[in-house]
């Protein structure tokens, strides 16, 4: 009888689905490289089962131990992990980690009885190899599941008919059509928007949901109510606490940020960029959408005002496809490339970048690498971290922790573009981040979803 099921992962190891499959009965996870290489706790998560690496991951990952960033960053720490292992016993007989009650072993045991379609010198194959070995052999009571954030590899062991799936960290479960917009809109009776008006706030309980609407609204989550009588009367709103608190005009906003708002998603981003209650904002969205250059400008006024004293510009290295220790130049002239959409925006705000190498000068804007933020520490500052849907929770985290007394961290990025190895819309780090801490008081969101680079952006965006 063969049974269909789904695994997820929960963090404390992968759970059945499917009733009709015993959850505790523990598996026999085959790991490929991939999941190494995304998180160094990948092994010790796996709680209550047991764990083969094959040889020829272990071979795999020797070549990424001299790579620059998260890639070679987690190869090192599993050489000096699985090092450490041997002290317990021998990984070709298995060694049992006790406090995680973790089975793990390293293998070279291969079996190509029904894969004759298969080339014997591609790297995958050998792991689906390796799996099929312990699904042929009989003393195998557990079940047998290639765990992989290669795509490629699943699709392959599902067409040979052994079982394979995604690596999930237990943060990792977002509904990619679901994603935290920051924002929603509200339809109510007049009555209610006259309230808000007349007393600058409206209490969630009473006024809201005494009314009928019961919707849950995050921490600093804005709220645009409108009239349900067909007329174009409307109030922008944000959380506070219990209450939904009327936003500022958009004058005053103007007068204290020095830029006129486009749209009401730029309403919010500056409302949360200019309180300095707020020190993590999150703005995801289109390009062209305002995001760097609000998040640029309202550093600038930061400066300028004495409340911040410099800005911290840093961005991921995985995109560029080298290393970045293998550019030319001291570390400026090798974030050169990284920093373009801020010297675009500089030269268009300004007309020269003068203003720019001054501030470059003076110590005023400061340009780090991802990998390089660990071991400092940012007081009087405002952290900028673009292209951050390239970055995993773990370097995000690094970035955020890194933030002292009187630092702001501001957090951009289109969602739509992920180019960290393994991760997609729904498990990049600032999606995590930002759904993780949505509740936060300390935090704030935007999605933008309309751009003003060009007509031709906007379409190219909308359509492809």
């Amino acid at each position: 009888m063969i049974i269909t099921i789904i695994v997820y992962y929960t963090g404390l190891g992968f759970t059945m689905i499917d009733k009709k499959i015993n959850s505790d009965i523990r598996k026999l996870f085959i790991v490929d490289t991939s999941v190494l290489l995304y998180d160094k706790n990948a092994l010790l998560n796996m709680k209550g089962n047991d764990i083969v690496i094959p040889l020829v991951v272990l071979e795999e990952m020797d070549r990424f131990k001299t790579r620059e960033g998260l890639l070679g960053e987690n190869a090192r720490f599993y050489n000096r992990f699985l090092d450490g292992i041997r002290e317990k016993g021998s990984l070709n007989t298995g060694v049992c980690i006790e406090e995680h009650d973790v089975n793990l072993k390293v293998i070279s045991n291969a079996s190509w009885e029904g894969l004759e379609g298969l080339d014997k010198n591609l790297n995958d194959n050998v792991i689906i190899s390796n799996a099929n070995y312990f699904k042929l052999d009989k003393n195998t009571k557990s079940k047998v599941i290639v765990i992989t954030k290669d795509i490629n590899l699943r699709v392959k062991c599902d067409a040979v008919g052994i079982f394979a799936n995604d690596y999930y960290a237990d943060y990792e479960f977002v509904q990619a059509d679901n994603l935290y917009q920051g924002h929603i809109e509200l339809t109510v009776d007049p009555d209610v928007i006259n309230k808000a008006y007349s007393g600058n706030h409206l209490k969630i309980k009473e006024d809201l949901s005494g009314n009928g609407i019961d919707i849950d609204i995050a921490e600093n989550e804005f709220v645009v109510l409108k009239s349900n009588n067909g007329s174009n009367q409307s109030c922008l709103m944000m959380r506070n606490d219990s209450n939904l608190v009327v936003l500022g005009s958009k004058q005053e906003l103007q007068k204290l940020s020095g830029i006129e708002p486009k749209n009401k998603e730029q309403i919010f981003a500056l409302e949360l960029l200019l309180n300095e209650e707020i020190p993590l904002v999150t703005l995801t969205g289109i390009p062209g959408s305002g995001k760097t250059y609000l998040a640029l400008m309202t550093a600038l006024k930061s400066i300028e005002k004495n409340t911040k004293k410099r800005i911290i510009f840093t961005r991921p290295i995985q995109t560029v496809g080298k290393d970045i220790g293998f550019l030319p130049g001291d570390l400026n002239e090798k974030m050169s490339p990284w920093l373009a959409p801020i010297v675009d925006n500089f030269r268009n705000q300004f007309g020269d970048l003068a203003y720019f190498e001054m501030m470059m000068d003076k110590g005023q804007i400061d340009v780090a690498p991802l990998s390089h933020i660990r071991g400092r520490s940012f007081n009087d500052s405002i952290i900028i971290v673009d292209e951050a849907q390239n970055a995993t929770v773990h370097e995000l985290k690094t970035v955020i922790t890194r933030t002292g007394r009187n630092s702001k961290v501001i957090l951009l990025g289109d969602i739509e573009q992920v180019d960290l190895p393994y991760a997609n819309k729904s498990s990049n780090g600032l999606t995590i981040v930002t759904e993780k801490l949505k509740d936060a008081s300390l935090t704030g969101h935007v999605n933008f979803t309309k751009g003003y680079r060009s007509e031709l952006a906007n379409v190219v965006a909308e359509k492809l």
